[in-house]
């Protein structure tokens, strides 16, 4: 029976002190073939740490932004012919041993696109961190109809069809609610399944907050009326 087809994409900007650990755990998993590294013009080790575990570097030269990083390790990813893609961040707030849970309903043929939720499975989790993730879903429905538990979540799984479509156009952490405007608008399979947050005084430091929340909502509005 073959083997399906899996790449994780891992957008990092200045992770050289976690990047290493993230790969050597998605690799003693043994469930994607290819680890794609997106190094969004970091201006420390990132690239050299990812290299020296492995993984397939492509680096901007300047910093552009989670939306543009994503965009990226989707191009990259295609060129495989994956039958899962898996967007994991860098900062070592995901447990690699749920990857496996986050690709079945795509290999099983029954969704498009999975989310992995923070809020569902409450584990981890700051207050102040599902206050954000709560407006978040809030605005994302208002804006595309979509509801989701966990709009904000950087542990996803697309299939093949959805990697298609998924073509972003958002440069920075708005990205994370234009995803459920392209499931909405492509009609996606999407499912979530809980996930647990492994949260340090490092990854709280990183990652959507509510001091960038009006910028963020300004850039959804401006998405919504294309």
């Amino acid at each position: 029976m073959r083997q399906p087809t899996i790449v994780a994409i891992i957008p990092a900007y200045n992770e050289s002190e976690t990047v290493g650990g993230v790969i050597a755990a998605i690799k003693k998993e043994n469930v994607v073939r290819h680890i794609v590294v997106v190094d969004d013009g970091s201006s420390d080790g990132t690239s050299k740490a990812a290299n020296v575990f492995g993984a397939k570097v492509i680096r901007h030269p300047k910093n552009r932004g989670l939306g543009a990083t994503l965009e990226t390790g989707f191009q990259a990813a295609r060129l495989f012919d994956p039958d899962a893609v898996v967007t994991i961040d860098a900062d070592g707030q995901h447990d690699a041993q749920e990857m496996k849970k986050l690709v079945q309903p795509i290999l099983d043929g029954r969704a498009d696109v999975v989310i992995g939720s923070r809020t569902k499975s409450g584990e981890g989790m700051p207050i102040l961190r599902r206050i954000a993730v709560f407006f978040g879903n809030v605005f994302t429905w208002m804006l595309f109809g979509m509801w989701s538990s966990d709009t904000q979540s950087g542990y996803r799984a697309f299939s093949k069809r959805a990697l298609d479509v998924m073509r972003l156009r958002s440069q920075r952490m708005e990205v994370s609610s234009e995803i459920f405007q392209k499931i909405a608008r492509y009609k996606l399979r999407f499912e979530e399944v809980p996930v647990r947050s492994i949260y340090t005084e490092y990854s709280l430091a990183k990652g959507q907050k509510l001091s960038n929340g009006v910028h963020v909502m300004w850039k959804l509005l401006l998405r919504a009326v294309e």
